[in-house]
């Protein structure tokens, strides 16, 4: 069993220095754990070379101003630290977490624009999110919850608060003995899983939902491309629950999630077919050039 994320060797890139793993720590009180007033990176170091690097690193300092809030390093600083921890642990091929948060200060209400805002960035070996499902496909829950109207949330920011509905809706889904959970969204569209996009086709063309309601995830951007590259007809629309009965095959998409086809969403079973394998395989290729 892997020791506990707490309780490892190592070291972990916190506010401008190298810390020791155990002893990046924050206080009870960080603004972040009361009111979620956070943001996050999900990224995967190949063979020593971050995919999508600086699209990731210039995401989370978008991601923080959705949140209100400045992260107090440039593009270059970060992508520095990245380095740095990397280095540090002595790992090129790794899963890369930078993380920003609003911290203790002089609020400890809603309000924290007097707080300071601070960054970490840790790096693990982390092999395939789904395990074996990378090659047999995933068996996905429906989730009971829906996606937010970005009315109501800042949608296409990666924060923290936004993972709360995902994890309840991986908790079931795993209670049930599914890899993940297929989310709709507050209209009743078909959404996303709970930390990966989703891609279907029918009759040799590539169906994905509109990400008007949630993160439009950069592996789903490159996979478009990568599909567009192909020649292969992409829709980007409104995709409605009874419409799952014609998909022949489905995958997801994600930095963690890589490209996972999925055998089964509630009722609805999809060929872990030739296109998604493909997708799979191309893009293993890609992220290691």
């Amino acid at each position: 069993m892997a020791a506990a994320y707490d309780d490892r060797d190592g070291k972990i890139w916190m506010d401008g220095k190298l810390v020791e793993w155990r002893d990046a720590n924050v206080h009870v009180l960080t603004h972040a754990m009361h009111y979620a007033s956070s943001v996050f990176e999900g990224e995967r170091c190949y063979e020593g070379k971050i995919f999508l690097n600086r699209k990731h690193t210039e995401r989370l300092i978008t991601s923080a101003k959705h949140l209100d809030f400045e992260i107090p390093y440039t593009v270059e600083e970060i992508e520095a630290a990245k380095q740095a921890a990397l280095d540090a642990n002595g790992l090129k091929d790794a899963y890369v977490r930078p993380v920003a948060w609003r911290g203790s200060g002089e609020d400890m209400g809603v309000a924290a624009a007097k707080n300071p805002v601070h960054l970490a960035v840790a790096v693990w070996e982390w092999g395939a999110y789904y395990g074996e499902a990378k090659t047999k496909g995933a068996k996905l829950d429906i989730a009971k919850w829906k996606r937010p109207s970005p009315e109501c949330a800042p949608s296409q920011a990666k924060a923290a608060g936004l993972y709360m509905i995902a994890t309840l809706s991986k908790h079931a889904a795993e209670a049930k003995g599914c890899s993940d959970a297929l989310m709709f969204d507050y209209r009743g569209y078909v959404a996303e899983a709970t930390g990966a996009n989703m891609f279907f086709v029918k009759d040799g063309e590539v169906h994905t939902p509109l990400p008007d309601a949630f993160l439009n995830g950069l592996t789903r951007q490159t996979v478009i491309g990568m599909l567009q590259e192909k020649g292969i007809t992409v829709h980007e629309r409104h995709i409605m629950p009874e419409e799952l009965e014609g998909f022949e095959q489905c995958w997801l998409t994600g930095s963690a999630a890589e490209v996972t086809p999925v055998g089964q969403i509630g009722d609805y079973n999809f060929e872990v077919g030739a296109l998604a394998i493909e997708m799979a395989s191309d893009y293993e290729k890609l992220v290691r050039k």
